[in-house]
């Protein structure tokens, strides 16, 4: 224990110079005060070490212990072991005084031999009568060869008065840092090691000694699992290492006096629950304090010590759990009554096993709003599961109310958790209308988790359960709404929409004319303009009922997205949706379509980013916690393609299990997705798959219609790659017959786009030529590039290079622009945008292929054999040298005569050949450049 008197030289000093005097006839007292934990007891053991063999020293020890307090003379018995006539009880105020002077004149007889050394160890813990033959001493002793070296707690509220004029106090200091600090090195500690040591301990010696024991121990700890060196105590919230936590458990349990635990404790526990540090944080604690100890001098040191959390989690280990709890209720009461937020109040309720009072309880709600508010509904659900444990427990539809909002707050952390909860709450509700109304978060949970036929049942069950006619609407419309994840479930309840519509109340009208309105626009019985005659003016009128408002608002920015109002979309959904940092509740239908609506009017809009950053977190919690949201993962897929992401698009689209799938329209979106991205990377079979798989779940719902999933358009594309014309050419033209009945141009657009894929040549140009023309200005840039890039392609190759090159430096600059962080990309050149100034992603990569591909054909155009030759012009030789006529070439090719017989003149003169029968000697010849690929 040599290194506890670390700094402890001038004390030593002071002990040696009163020895001295003592020895020479001129006693004093010397007390050595300090705290626990400073040293006390081992300077004054290594005093008396030190004197026993200094020749003609008398040491008389004695060590003082809380047991011995209450008997009188306990002190001196140790002194006096042998002498006669101490008494056992507390003697009368004169046989006292006649006791203390028969004590006095033995020490005097046994000094004058010797001069005596008195060492008292805790003299704070003696008994009464003891410590005033003490005092009776002091004040005697300055004519006798005696040393009075007496240790005492100075946090202890009894302290013993001693005269000033026959000795001093001597304070024992906290070690500095830099003691221990070289301490710690020299235990072969690191510097972050002895960095804690330093922080953890206040320089406290008894802490230090044990801290680094523990480090010590730690190092050189064979066992492959022990925490590293330094690895345990720097870990805040871990356990405390042991000799440490145990140093202030005994300090706590055993040694400290009333008013310094009462202190640590009250700083410990509003140490826990509070943001407050330094002074601010003590004097929160003193509240919780009597007053008389406001002014305590340990406060401010127990408050460094404290404000690490090794020391924290130490003392909190140590308390008794049952005054830790006493404190934390009373620190909840007065910061309640003080109007704080609910939010620190509730910090100190958490600590309680269960809440006892209803105030306590709806201050626990309160802060699980604010949690809520600010995003954090894992804590939203921890103060709400707390405040359920209240004792008495709150009235049954309160509890009722508290479970369900509990359920809600708990789904997307744990489906089955949630709904399991949102189930009891309604069981606890004794009222039928409400347990109704409370229905429809049941059902959309259950929907959300694939569970479409329990949900719906949930929901049916509720409505025949309340006589309230209004309500019975509501359900039966929410019921609806929550049907489209059921392909025949869907197709009864419009029927009983359709029925309901003229006698709906105006409050419930809207949502029912706007969920009928989704299907018939899937159907294709309505163009874009007959929707926005029927939604605009509801959207402007009289509010809908407040149980419906999110889904009417879902179904509405759905239509308007579907009719390419994408802002306008985009705007309800922002209006519907909670601001954030407040998530949406997902047990609300209309807030899931409200989120699908917001995202995919981002993808369609091209803003690729806002579809990553408002909806990744979404989705990768959904599929994590058990709640499909295939839609939401397609949007953000796609996203992710388009922005070069390749690998993080794919294993987005493999998240959700596509062996749980049911009829539900977010499956057709997963598949439609993993089409276009397999059509992307050129595996059109795999492409065709899952268009075609896509069509047969939309046909299924009768969704005929490309507003959504056109996957004819993309089937189309698939097959004509493959060579399947006729097939391609059926598709293109059922979808381009839905899309012009529509009539946006971003349906017609792209129809036309999957038209002129079927049919090529000059009938295909003339339809890309459509298709680009009806896109310029329209708010489908995607769309929009993807059609200039095939019209380039195809005026390249019908020998209109100078147009087809200007068509893709548009393209090229339009498919910068969308991936510019600022939205603006520079201006095109001679191709486009640098490629160092935005990132690569699809569009971009495909604009500078066709540029490549169109100035390398430019290189060779002048050449001749069959490189020189255009797409069109190799497609007819092709023909021409397998036997075919010029009238059948046209009508394979969709050619006119005179097309077909101008593109084998011009063959004829590149190929240096003079008749039909010499072509495939000709194409046979080497090729003087290499030409772009035909598609």
């Amino acid at each position: 224990m040599t290194h506890v008197l670390v700094e402890r030289d001038d004390v030593l000093r002071a002990v040696a110079a009163a020895a001295a005097r003592a020895r020479s006839g001129r006693g004093s007292w010397l007390m050595l005060a300090a705290p626990p934990g400073r040293g006390r007891s081992a300077v004054l053991d290594t005093v008396v070490r030190r004197a026993i063999p200094v020749n003609g020293v008398r040491v008389l020890s004695a060590r003082c212990s809380p047991e011995e307090t209450a008997f009188p003379f306990a002190l001196l018995r140790q002194v006096f072991p042998g002498a006669d006539g101490i008494p056992f009880t507390d003697p009368a105020a004169e046989q006292e005084q006649e006791v203390f002077h028969r004590l006095l004149d033995l020490l005097a007889r046994t000094a004058a031999t010797r001069p005596v050394l008195l060492a008292v160890d805790d003299l704070h813990c003696a008994d009464p009568v003891s410590r005033r033959w003490i005092g009776y001493l002091a004040r005697r002793i300055a004519g006798l060869p005696v040393l009075v070296l007496a240790t005492e707690c100075r946090e202890h509220s009894d302290v013993t008065w001693l005269p000033r004029t026959t000795g001093v106090c001597h304070p024992l200091p906290p070690l500095g840092q830099d003691a221990v600090t070289r301490l710690a090195r020299e235990r072969g500690l690191t510097p972050e090691q002895g960095a804690v040591c330093r922080d953890a301990t206040a320089g406290n010696p008894a802490l230090v000694q044990a801290l680094l024991a523990d480090l010590a121990g730690s190092a050189r700890s064979p066992d492959p699992t022990a925490p590293g060196p330094g690895q345990a105590p720097l870990q805040p919230g871990g356990a405390p290492p042991a000799r440490y936590r145990d140093a202030l458990a005994r300090w706590i349990r055993h040694r400290a006096d009333d008013e310094s635990r009462h202190i640590a404790l009250a700083l410990a526990v509003t140490a826990q629950c509070s943001p407050a540090t330094g002074s601010a944080l003590l004097q929160e604690a003193l509240t919780l304090c009597p007053p008389r100890h406001a002014a305590a001098p340990c406060a401010p040191r127990l408050a460094l010590l404290l404000s690490h959390p090794l020391a924290l989690e130490a003392v909190l280990d140590a308390a008794d759990p049952t005054e830790l709890a006493a404190l934390h209720s009373r620190a909840a009461r007065l910061l309640h009554d003080r109007g704080a937020p609910a939010t620190a109040v509730a910090a100190h309720l958490l600590h309680l096993e269960r809440p006892r009072e209803q105030w306590m309880a709806r201050c626990l709600e309160e802060a699980a709003d604010d949690a809520v508010r600010a995003g954090h509904t894992e804590q939203a659900a921890g103060l709400l599961r707390h405040a359920l444990r209240t004792q008495p427990p709150p009235a049954r539809e309160r509890h009722a109310d508290l479970t369900l909002r509990l359920g809600s707050l708990e789904f997307p952390h744990s489906a089955e958790a949630g709904i399991r909860r949102l189930r009891a709450g309604l069981d606890l509700h004794p009222d039928h209308r409400e347990r109704a109304a409370a229905a429809p978060a049941l059902g959309a949970a259950l929907a959300a988790r694939g569970r479409t036929d329990s949900a719906l049942s949930v929901l049916h069950r509720a409505s025949s359960g309340t006589d309230d006619d209004e309500l019975v609407h509501v359900l039966r419309t929410v019921t609806a709404l929550i049907s489209s994840h059921d392909a025949v479930a869907w197709r009864d309840a419009i029927a009983g929409l359709r029925t309901l519509a003229p006698t709906a109340p105006p409050s419930v009208e809207p949502l029912v004319c706007g969920l009928i309105t989704e299907y018939e626009t899937g159907a294709g019985l309505l163009s874009a303009a007959e929707v926005l005659a029927r939604i605009q003016p509801r959207l402007a009128g009289a509010p809908v009922h407040p149980r419906l408002r999110t889904a009417w608002l879902g179904s509405a920015a759905t239509l308007l997205q579907w009719a390419d109002r994408l802002e306008d979309a985009r705007a309800l959904a922002q209006q519907g949706l909670p601001v954030p940092p407040t998530p949406p509740d997902l047990t609300d239908a209309g807030l899931q379509c409200l989120l699908s609506a917001r995202a995919e009017a981002a993808l369609w809009a091209g803003d690729f980013r806002r579809v990553i950053a408002e909806n990744t977190l979404l989705a990768h919690t959904c599929t994590g916690r058990g709640i499909r949201a295939p839609h939401l993962v397609s949007m953000v897929a796609l996203a992710r393609y388009e922005l070069g992401l390749r690998d993080q698009a794919w294993q987005l689209l493999s998240t959700p299990d596509e062996t749980t799938a049911d009829s539900s329209w977010e499956w057709n979106e997963l598949r439609y997705a993993r089409a276009l991205l397999h059509g992307y990377e050129g595996r059109w079979q795999a492409a065709l798959d899952d268009h075609l798989a896509c069509g047969t779940g939309q046909s299924a719902r009768d969704f005929v219609s490309p507003v959504a999933t056109p996957w004819r358009s993309g089937a189309a594309l698939a097959l004509a790659r493959l060579g399947r014309a006729g097939e391609a050419r059926e598709l293109a033209e059922e979808e381009l017959g839905h899309a012009r009945r529509w009539g946006t141009p971003r349906t017609v657009g792209r129809a036309l786009r999957a038209h002129a894929a079927a049919v090529g040549g000059r009938q295909g140009l003339e339809s890309l030529t459509e298709a680009a023309a009806l896109l310029e200005g329209a708010p489908a840039p995607v769309e929009r590039v993807e059609a200039l890039i095939d019209l380039g392609r195809a005026r390249i190759e019908a020998g209109l290079g100078r147009r087809g090159r200007e068509d893709l430096r548009v393209a090229d600059a339009e498919a910068a622009r969308l991936l510019s962080p600022a939205g603006v990309a520079d201006g095109p050149g001679d191709g486009g945008t640098d490629p160092a100034a935005v990132p690569t992603g699809r569009l971009l990569r495909a604009t500078r292929a066709a540029l490549r591909d169109a100035n390398a054909r430019t290189t060779t155009r002048a050449r001749t054999g069959p490189g020189a030759l255009t797409g069109a012009e190799r497609r007819v030789v092709d023909l021409a040298a397998k036997g075919h006529t010029n009238a059948q070439i046209g009508e394979a090719l969709h050619l006119s005569r005179r097309t077909v017989e101008s593109h084998l003149t011009s063959s004829y003169r590149k190929l240096k050949v003079a008749s039909r029968s010499q072509l495939a000697a000709g194409l046979a010849g080497t090729d003087t450049a290499a030409g772009g690929p035909r598609d």
